[in-house]
């Protein structure tokens, strides 16, 4: 028989020494549950006494949740609504026409006793004022996308007309820097993203929309 490259034999040596593929050398090591890596090669190391207690200082809250530095985040408390007056004159105006902010308003003003009127144009407001008897309004809030509004060009124009009296907040999306610069650069007191609009709009309502007696109060 020929025993060659092609043609192994069953009983010689060539297989012998044929490094065979596929099978792991064994740990021989003994420590093969230490080196072992469970779910899935994620290393779970066992929790310490300090981490133990850091967390039971926290809450018990997740490792994760918050920031190391920085404390949770909390909603505001809703304040509580001011004393119900027919004959009260508005002191709140909103150049809004989104009917998602104009429904959160309304419904804002509504639960805290606060009246706000919804104006479209500088000839609106006038008006408005010589019916609360020449009254300056204590806030001004406009949607900075309002267009047919032309935020940026009537904001300097009430500024110059309602002097410190009245404060004048503006709402816009998060990403319009550029915006909220003009804005500001035009007379706008506050520029807020609308999330953090939504947010404080009870309190923004509750103290613009009182009297002094009952701020006092």
């Amino acid at each position: 028989m020929n025993v060659g490259p092609g043609n192994p034999s069953s009983g010689g040596g060539g297989g012998r020494n044929r490094r065979r593929r596929g099978r792991r050398p064994p740990n021989r090591g003994g420590h093969a549950g230490r080196d072992r890596q469970p779910l899935g090669g994620v290393y779970s190391a066992p929790m310490d006494h300090s981490y133990r207690a850091a967390q039971a200082g926290n809450g018990g809250s997740r490792p994760g949740r918050t920031r190391p530095g920085f404390a949770p985040a909390y909603a505001p408390a809703e304040p509580e609504p001011l004393p119900q007056r027919e004959d009260a004159s508005s002191r709140i105006f909103a150049f809004v026409d989104d009917l998602f902010f104009l429904a959160k308003i309304q419904e804002t003003a509504r639960k805290l006793n606060v009246k706000v009127e919804f104006v479209k144009s500088e000839k609106d407001l006038l008006e408005h004022l010589k019916q609360n008897g020449e009254e300056k309004p204590s806030l001004i809030i406009f949607d900075l996308n309002n267009a047919s509004a032309k935020p940026l060009t009537l904001i300097p124009k009430l500024k110059t007309k309602l002097k410190k009296g009245t404060s004048i907040i503006g709402f816009l999306s998060h990403v319009q820097g550029d915006l909220k610069q003009k804005a500001h650069e035009v007379g706008c007191d506050m520029v807020l993203p609308r999330s953090a609009f939504s947010q404080n709009l009870p309190q923004l309502l509750r103290r613009h929309g009182a009297s002094e007696d009952e701020l006092v109060n």
